[in-house]
């Protein structure tokens, strides 16, 4: 099962700012913006259909991009992501700081409940799978970190829109053959960080399965928002 969804992230300005736009960048970004994991490749008439923008326009654009490497085009004509955007997704993962301390958070939650456990944060009106670890199970949910869903769906988005709560349950909201469990995870101060999931197939997330994971998914929170908090102590 893929976890991916297309990327719709404007953000809106800030109240009693005037709005800045720049239409040029704000063209250039909608085209990097039309790939997803789904379609990783696209034709021209694909990124025009996507965009809206004319095709002239998109050459024009394109070339911009495939100068800085954020965009690159192969001898079959079709578009893909360039280099650039993985240095910019890692730099993005690293300035939380936060591997050393979710990695092994999350392949304990993936050993103690046979599921594949996540780390979520929020980008705007989206969720990043920021961190995962799966099981080594045949039959899993597997998505890519870095992946963008929608903030609206799942266990995890919930949590994420609430910045806080408690122990939230998805089934087949999102997708129709999977369930979520999520949690939220804080640090030192009560600092709301992001959300920590199991996901998996919905066959496997009945009353009984739940009843079980649920205290591991609290316990596994409570565990990393003690860690993350103690880190950012010593940081200070």
């Amino acid at each position: 099962m893929s976890d991916t969804a297309t990327r719709k992230r404007g953000r809106p300005a800030h109240e009693g700012a005037p709005e800045q736009r720049v239409e040029a960048v704000e063209r250039a970004l909608s085209l990097l913006d039309a790939f997803t994991l789904e379609t990783p490749r696209l034709a021209l008439a694909d990124l025009a259909r996507r965009t809206g923008l004319y095709p002239s326009t998109i050459l024009r654009l394109s070339a911009s991009l495939e100068r800085f490497g954020y965009l690159l085009r192969g001898a079959d004509g079709l578009f893909r992501l360039g280099p650039a955007t993985l240095r910019l997704g890692m730099q993005y993962q690293a300035g939380f700081d936060l591997a050393e301390e979710v990695r092994p958070a999350l392949a304990r939650l993936s050993a103690a409940t046979g599921e594949t456990a996540a780390f979520y944060v929020r980008d705007g009106e989206a969720r990043i799978c920021l961190f995962r670890h799966e099981p080594p199970r045949v039959i899993r949910h597997s998505v890519p970190e870095g992946a963008v869903l929608p903030l609206d769906r799942g266990a995890s988005g919930h949590v994420l829109r609430a910045e806080g709560g408690g122990v939230v349950l998805s089934l087949g909201e999102r997708d129709s053959e999977s369930a979520s469990l999520a949690c939220p995870v804080f640090t030192a101060g009560g600092r709301f960080m992001g959300a920590l999931g199991v996901v998996g197939p919905i066959g496997r997330f009945g009353a009984t399965e739940r009843a079980r994971m649920i205290p591991l998914l609290e316990q596994a929170a409570g565990d990393l928002s003690h860690t993350l908090g103690a880190a950012r102590r010593r940081v200070a």
